[in-house]
């Protein structure tokens, strides 16, 4: 049995004529009345009783109609739906990052892909580095956001926006008087870290510091670079973070930039090469969108400031005019890129 011995028994059924159903299947109608019969041959009992004026159903007949059609039915809404994933418009798409990587622009990124294929259904899994890794290899996850150093052959890495490592340092300290720091200024101070076994970002972070002449003293490690902020705040240290982390609001805490070159906080998008069209087409936005990265870290900077000011002084935003313009203007060139 066949789709296609279904498909001239619903058109027949729905017709009650062999001729009629025939015309509307654009075939003669011997082939289409031998169709039939060798359909009804392997069902093994009639399904039309047909005299020289009409042609009806039988009981056995009817019964079948019901199942072909939700038979039929369902096959239709495979194709459309294989289709659909096959494209790229339907499916699921599932994104690992880490929580400091989330104060960039990927929530916005996600937001725009969203809207523009509400078909897929979007799962972020907020996971530690290396963790991720080992998601994209057992297909637990499509792609990831790093910012550890990643040489893997079997998956591809590009950057995805770049940032500088900064300093957090409680309000009081005796640094916090400078408008810029030398990686070196550290070396007498408790640092607060990302940990070690779980982070390359990390490793790295005390590689540069060893390139600067110094072994950093570290009093606390943790999985999270927003949770090293309350450590700081805490007076147990100071702290290299990620510069989208100055965005958040900490009583107690100032960030100051290196000088150059300083160690950078760069953020990788991390896929497996194998086709997947949708991963392509969030790939493929994400890159049109970080062409103007720069307005979405205003935005992210302007929601950070009315938190913080929701949250704390109470002051009004320090935001002029002419900012307020220009920030409205990048959103809007941001929305016509994605309603493109």
């Amino acid at each position: 049995m066949e789709l296609r011995h279904l498909r001239y028994f619903l058109v027949v059924a729905e017709e009650l004529s062999f001729t009629a159903a025939a015309t509307r299947l654009r075939i003669s109608q011997p082939p289409l009345s031998q169709q039939i019969q060798d359909l009804e041959t392997e069902l093994k009992t009639a399904l039309f009783l047909r005299t020289s004026r009409k042609v009806e159903l039988t009981p056995a007949g009817v019964a079948f109609l019901d199942h072909v059609r939700s038979i039929l039915g369902q096959v239709g809404q495979a194709v459309e739906q294989t289709q659909a994933i096959g494209s790229g418009k339907s499916g699921k798409l599932d994104i690992g990052a880490t929580g400091s990587v989330l104060l960039g622009p990927l929530t916005s990124i996600i937001a725009a892909y969203s809207r523009q294929h509400p078909e897929v259904m979007v799962r972020l899994h907020e996971m530690a580095p290396l963790a991720q890794l080992e998601s994209l290899h057992a297909r637990k996850t499509d792609i990831s956001f790093l910012r550890s150093p990643t040489e893997d052959p079997e998956l591809v890495t590009e950057v995805a926006w770049r940032e500088q490592v900064w300093v957090a340092l409680p309000r009081c300290h005796p640094l916090s008087r400078r408008d810029r720091l030398r990686l070196a200024d550290l070396r007498n101070d408790d640092h607060v870290f990302l940990r070690l076994e779980d982070s390359r970002f990390a490793q790295y972070l005390r590689d540069c510091c060893v390139d600067a002449g110094f072994i950093p003293r570290i009093s606390q490690q943790v999985v999270e670079a927003y949770s090293l902020t309350s450590l700081v705040a805490g007076g147990l240290g100071v702290a290299l973070v990620p510069e989208s982390v100055r965005h958040l609001s900490r009583r107690g805490v100032i960030y100051r930039p290196l000088c150059e070159p300083a160690p950078v906080a760069d953020v990788k998008m991390v896929f497996r090469p194998d086709g997947n069209p949708v991963v392509a087409r969030f790939v493929e936005l994400a890159r049109e969108l970080l062409l103007a990265a720069p307005s979405l870290e205003t935005v992210v900077a302007r929601d950070a400031r009315i938190r913080a000011n929701r949250n704390g002084s109470g002051d009004p935003p320090r935001t002029g005019k002419h900012e307020q313009g220009v920030v409205r203007e990048k959103r809007r060139r941001s929305r016509a890129r994605v309603s493109e």
